[in-house]
C-alpha cells in the first residue's frame, strides 16, 4: 500500500457506500468529530472559568471553535511561506481544522480539577490524562462503529497524538513517594502531587501500534522517544509530535492564551497595571518585532471600556502571533516527513506567547475563587467514581454496565468507570452527585435522568 494511502486508511474496513458521496477522508473525518456527542458536550464543560460565573466566558466548545480558525490562519500563512514544501506534506485545511475542533474532547468535567481527580482515583489502574482520554474517545468510545469509535483516519489520528508514549513509562512517581502522597480523606488530597503524565494508556498500545505501522522502525522509536525529567516533582515528556500536531498545538495556545485571557478583562479578574508589569515591559525588553513596537498601545485598547477597541486588540494579538509561526526541521534522523518538519515560533514570539499563558495561569487560573471551584469539581468527581467503584452492576447506567461486564474479563473494569465519569458535562456531573449524596424531599427518579 502506497504511503498516501497508508496514511487515509482506517482501522475498522467499512463497507458503507453512500450515494453521491465524494467528500475526501478528511472531510468524513471532520464530519463524525463534529457530529459526535462528545463534542457536543464541550459546551458544558469548563474551560479556564467554570460554568456559570458569567454569561460571557469561554467554554471548551467555544474554546475549540476558536482553536479551529487559528488553525486554519496558520496554515493559510504556512502554505503561503512554503507552497512547495507544504505541498509535499499535503498540508489540508480540513485535517487542520478536524484537529483543532477535537484536540479537547477527552477532558473531564471541572477541568484540571476533574483531571487530577480521575487520574488520583485511577492512580492502580493506569492513570488518566485528557489528551490520552481523546486518543481512547476517537479510537474506541464514540459509538460510529461497534468497538473502533470514530474510526478516523489514520494521518488524523497521528495528528491528536501529542504524548507519543504510555503514561506508566512516563510516570516519575516511584512506588514509596506516591504511597507517601496517598491522603486519607479526597478533602486533603493536594493537587500539585496528582499531576498526571500526558501520554496514553497502556490499553490502548495495540491501536496506537497499528496509527504508526507506515513509519520504520527508527522512526517509531524516535517518534516515541522520552526526555528523562531530572527533577523528582516532574513527570517525564515526550519530545516530538507530527506537523499536523504541531499546528494544533499551536493554534490550541493560542487561543488558551490570547482569547482566554479576554474573558478575565471581561469579568474584572486582571487589570491594566497587572497586564503592563507582566507582560507589556518584558515584552518590549524582546528584540525588535512587530509586537514589541505595538504590545503598549494594544494594552490600552484591550483593557478599554469599548468593546470594539478590545475586539481589535486582541484580533491584532492572534494575528501577529500566526503570521510569525514558520516550519523548522525537528530531528534530522527521522525518515518520514510528518514527522521531520513542525510548524514552529521564532524564539522572540515563542517567549511573548509563554509570558501570556503564564499571565492567564497565575493571574486567572491560581486565582483563589477559581481554585476553589476547581478543588469542589475534584471533590465531585471523586466522590462519583468512589460510589460507581464501590457497587459497579448496581449503580452504573444499563450500557455502561454491560461494558464495565465485558471489560472485567481483561481486569479493566475501573477504565470504564472513568470513561463514564471523564464523559460527563459540569451540571451532570454536579446534579448526579447532588442526587447522590444530597437528597432533596420528593426526590424522584426523573430528576437523575432515568
Amino acid at each position: 500500500m502506497q504511503q498516501s494511502q497508508m496514511w487515509s486508511a482506517r482501522h475498522f474496513s467499512q463497507q458503507i457506500q453512500r450515494d453521491g458521496d465524494h467528500r475526501s477522508p478528511f472531510q468524513r473525518d471532520k464530519a463524525r468529530i463534529l457530529h459526535s456527542a462528545a463534542f457536543r458536550r464541550l459546551q458544558a464543560k469548563t474551560q479556564v472559568l467554570g460554568v456559570g460565573m458569567s454569561d460571557f466566558y469561554r467554554t471548551r466548545l467555544t474554546h475549540s471553535l476558536e482553536a479551529s480558525q487559528i488553525g486554519q490562519g496558520i496554515a493559510a500563512q504556512l502554505r503561503r511561506k512554503h507552497p512547495e514544501l507544504t505541498h509535499g506534506l499535503n498540508l489540508n485545511d480540513t485535517l487542520i481544522e478536524g484537529l483543532c475542533l477535537a484536540h479537547d474532547i477527552g477532558h473531564p468535567p471541572f477541568g484540571h480539577g476533574g483531571e487530577i481527580a480521575l487520574h488520583y482515583m485511577m492512580r492502580d489502574h493506569g492513570g488518566f490524562e485528557g489528551n490520552g482520554q481523546t486518543f481512547r474517545i476517537v479510537t474506541k468510545l464514540e459509538p460510529y462503529t461497534p468497538s473502533h469509535g470514530m474510526n478516523l483516519s489514520r494521518r488524523t489520528l497521528l495528528g491528536l497524538v501529542k504524548y507519543p508514549n504510555f503514561i506508566p513509562s512516563l510516570s516519575n512517581l516511584k512506588p514509596a513517594a506516591q504511597m507517601n502522597q496517598l491522603a486519607l480523606s479526597h478533602r486533603n488530597i493536594k493537587a500539585s502531587d496528582w499531576v498526571p503524565p500526558k501520554g496514553l494508556y497502556e490499553c490502548d498500545r495495540n491501536m496506537f501500534n497499528w496509527l504508526i505501522e507506515p513509519l520504520s522502525q527508527d522512526d517509531r522509536e524516535l517518534f516515541c522517544h522520552i526526555v528523562a525529567s531530572t527533577s523528582e516533582q516532574r513527570q517525564h515528556k515526550t519530545k516530538f509530535k507530527s506537523f499536523d500536531c504541531s499546528i494544533m498545538e499551536l493554534a490550541d495556545d493560542i487561543a488558551y492564551a490570547i482569547h482566554d485571557l479576554e474573558d478575565a478583562i471581561v469579568m474584572g479578574i486582571v487589570n491594566l497595571q497587572q497586564f503592563e508589569a507582566q507582560i507589556v515591559e518584558p515584552i518590549e525588553d524582546l528584540s525588535d518585532t512587530w509586537l514589541s513596537g505595538h504590545i503598549s498601545m494594544l494594552a490600552k485598547k484591550l483593557f478599554s471600556q469599548h468593546h470594539h477597541e478590545r475586539k481589535d486588540a486582541i484580533g491584532a494579538l492572534v494575528n501577529s502571533f500566526i503570521t510569525h509561526i514558520d516550519i523548522a526541521r525537528t530531528d534530522p534522523a527521522f525518515q518520514n516527513d510528518l514527522l521531520k518538519y513542525n510548524a514552529v515560533f521564532p524564539a522572540e514570539y515563542e517567549q511573548a506567547l509563554a509570558l501570556f499563558k503564564q499571565f492567564v495561569f497565575k493571574q486567572v487560573i491560581r486565582k483563589p475563587e477559581i481554585q476553589l471551584l476547581e478543588y469542589k469539581g475534584q471533590q465531585v468527581v471523586m466522590a462519583l467514581f468512589e460510589a460507581f467503584s464501590s457497587d459497579p452492576e448496581r449503580l452504573l447506567p444499563e450500557n455502561t454496565r454491560q461494558r464495565w461486564l465485558v471489560a472485567q474479563n481483561d481486569n479493566n473494569g475501573m477504565r470504564v468507570i472513568s470513561d463514564y465519569i471523564a464523559g460527563m458535562t459540569d451540571e451532570f456531573a454536579s446534579r448526579l452527585y447532588s442526587n447522590l449524596f444530597i437528597p432533596k424531599s420528593g426526590a424522584s427518579p426523573d430528576s437523575i435522568g432515568i
